[in-house]
């Protein structure tokens, strides 16, 4: 066999190797993702939830000021029927007094329903802050094991590119770069055994005289159907 062809194949086998590597640190990576997903979900609802907190709470400040300018104009309307003698004075001034007394009663109703309403927000937001602690603690456990295997494919990844490379070097400049064109529009194997008469991949029938060659051990065509390349098996 052709020490080209010898050298291709070792190449192929070696760069399916590496894809394979490639795909496991994919994964690994797609696990932080998600990892970080789920935090990134959990510290947005407490998020969420104090801002709600402070939205309902500035509504209560704003109310408040409401209600105190409330109260004090009822202290005046009560002061002014005070004053009065006329009962025509006294009607219009009980009546404005009664106006005040329900805006302040709705404004009161409304300042404790906004008070419960803060309450339990800010509730919700420390068992929001409890769960994401939570959470990170499930999740520092497996953080350590995916960086210990992101580490330890680094390092398999490393050398199998670097076996891959020496490897490459051995195969004539010509045959490499259209191995390499090939692979890299395939993303798959670029190199195929004859199967018979016919290329091992699309079945496109080979002329014998090529395939005399090919079994020669003297060429690695090129498949008229799909493009990739063809030897002789031994």
């Amino acid at each position: 066999m052709h020490p080209d062809l010898v050298a291709l194949l070792a190449l192929q086998d070696e760069d399916t190797a590496v894809a394979a590597l490639e795909s496991r640190r994919r994964d690994l990576d797609a696990r932080v993702q998600t990892l970080d997903h789920e935090r990134t979900v959990a510290e947005a609802g407490i998020v969420r939830t104090r801002q709600a907190a402070d939205a309902e709470d500035k509504k209560r400040r704003e109310l408040g000021i409401k209600l105190q300018e409330h109260r004090a104009l009822q202290e005046r309307h009560l002061a002014a029927l005070d004053a009065v003698r006329k009962d025509r004075e006294a009607s219009a001034a009980m009546s404005q007094i009664e106006i005040t007394r329900r805006v302040l009663v709705q404004e009161e109703s409304e300042m404790q329903t906004l008070a419960t309403r803060i309450a339990d927000l800010n509730q919700a937001a420390e068992l929001e802050q409890l769960s994401l602690a939570e959470l990170e603690e499930r999740q520092r456990t497996e953080r350590g094991e995916i960086a210990t295997a992101c580490a330890t494919l680094d390092r398999e990844l490393a050398a199998a590119r670097a076996q891959r490379n020496e490897t490459a070097s051995r195969v004539g400049r010509p045959l490499l770069q259209k191995y390499e064109r090939i692979r890299g529009r395939e993303n798959a194997a670029a190199l195929y055994a004859l199967r018979g008469a016919a290329c091992g991949r699309c079945n496109t029938a080979i002329p014998l005289q090529r395939r005399n060659v090919m079994a020669a051990g003297r060429s690695v065509e090129v498949c008229e159907g799909c493009g990739v390349l063809l030897y002789a098996a031994v």
